[in-house]
């Protein structure tokens, strides 16, 4: 009888841990895309910002799953000046908990700053990153040009990289 109850422990206690991590939920986000999490089974976490390309556009910036993310000329390097009627047609890119992750190809510096809500808004090269509520599929670009003040955002090149390593 001890050696059964120590062989399930050896095989199917791992799998049971296993199956239990693999679903535990995430918090809900503040976004109206769901948050790019990763699972607690992967090594590696799941790029939260990578890119698209458009014809017209060029590479551009994207959550994980392809949305289109967007910068607003009216903010600062790590100052968010969208809130309240203009956070809820360009709602910012959260993360809950963690830095944000990008491929490792991508040239520039993922970082996040404090908005005043207390969230904690992801930004590239220092600029907030938010969604435009008219994106409604992967590769919508529907909010570039609006109001002349929000724009795709293209991946840095080396030279205009900002400097220091910065989180991925």
């Amino acid at each position: 009888m001890h050696r059964l109850k120590l062989l399930f422990i050896i095989v199917f206690a791992p799998l049971v841990l296993a199956a239990c991590a693999g679903s535990a939920s995430q918090p809900p986000s503040e976004t109206t895309s769901p948050p790019n999490a990763s699972s607690a089974q992967s090594i590696t976490p799941e790029p939260i910002v990578s890119t698209a390309t458009d014809a017209k556009l060029g590479t551009f910036l994207t959550d994980a799953k392809g949305m289109t993310l967007y910068l607003y000329t009216k903010d600062a390097p790590n100052l968010s000046n969208c809130y309240d009627q203009c956070a809820q047609n360009w709602p910012p890119l959260i993360v809950t908990s963690g830095d944000p992750v990008a491929p490792a190809d991508l040239v520039g510096t993922l970082g996040t700053t404090m908005r005043k809500d207390g969230s904690t808004q992801v930004t590239y090269n220092g600029m907030p990153l938010y969604y435009w509520v008219s994106d409604s599929k992967p590769g919508d670009t529907t909010g570039q040009g609006v109001g002349d003040v929000w724009f795709v955002v293209p991946p840095a090149t080396p030279s205009a990289e900002s400097g220091g390593s910065g989180s991925r």
